[in-house]
């Protein structure tokens, strides 16, 4: 029997499970592949009903399929500038007929507010590209060097292209490793978004955090607010009851 998901698949890439009301990716092996930080900042940002999102530098549209499936009333513009991968985030969309509520657009996240327009959104996602370009040896897939290395995408890029989109009092989230964290919180501060909640990701406890989910809001006065600590592990190993919570 032929299988109907083959349709939208093209030589070399794959069906991955996100493990979300049946939801199914596309996704090559020899380019960047989601992980558990998309996971973490799709259940992070935690989109409301009836919301506007965008997803800046969506990659293959895991958060942006993910945050369709945590909210079924929401709306969600995908952003992505490398067109093999938006075509491949468009298809996931297609598989998982999702095309009234996911749009996939492949454009630099800069200009993005020049499409959807500035101002218009009330939430905006972003799993950057977390190593400086030239810090460590860069991948020798394009694909993987673009996913993993900011080149010049900077943090400031990053917060300016969320604040264009977002309206006053609109969200912007983003997973960032923890030791630069204070880079991604003063280019928030510079573009109008005042850093609101934070909550660091540890591998397990007692360590120095590895990441930090950050929430800033456009035009948002003082106070941050410190959330609790995320443990993906036990001491023995196992997967802890939050995290549990978070993929199931």
């Amino acid at each position: 029997m032929c299988d109907s998901n083959s349709n939208f698949l093209l030589p070399g890439e794959r069906l991955d499970d996100l493990q979300a009301n049946g939801m199914k990716l596309i996704q090559r092996p020899d380019a960047f592949r989601f992980g558990t930080d998309s996971v973490l900042l799709a259940d992070f940002a935690a989109p409301r009903k009836g919301e506007k999102a965008a997803d800046l530098g969506c990659g293959t549209g895991a958060i942006a399929l993910l945050m369709a499936a945590h909210q079924p009333d929401c709306e969600v513009d995908a952003v992505e500038l490398q067109p093999g991968i938006a075509d491949m985030a468009a298809r996931s969309v297609a598989l998982n007929r999702l095309e009234g509520r996911v749009r996939v657009h492949c454009m630099d996240m800069r200009e993005a507010w020049r499409t959807l327009g500035a101002g218009r959104i009330s939430l905006a996602v972003c799993n950057p590209p977390y190593g400086r370009s030239g810090a460590a040896l860069e991948s020798q897939s394009e694909a993987k060097r673009i996913a993993r290395h900011e080149g010049d995408l900077t943090p400031a890029d990053l917060a300016k292209s969320a604040a264009m989109l977002l309206k006053n009092g609109g969200r912007f989230c983003a997973i960032y490793p923890a030791p630069r964290a204070y880079e991604l919180m003063r280019a928030m501060d510079g573009a109008g978004i005042a850093p609101k909640r934070l909550r660091t990701v540890h591998g397990v406890a007692g360590r120095a955090p590895k990441f930090v989910l950050l929430e800033g809001v456009k035009q948002g006065g003082e106070g941050l607010h410190w959330l609790e600590p995320l443990v993906l592990r036990n001491e023995d190993g196992t997967f802890t009851e939050e995290w549990h919570r978070i993929y199931d």
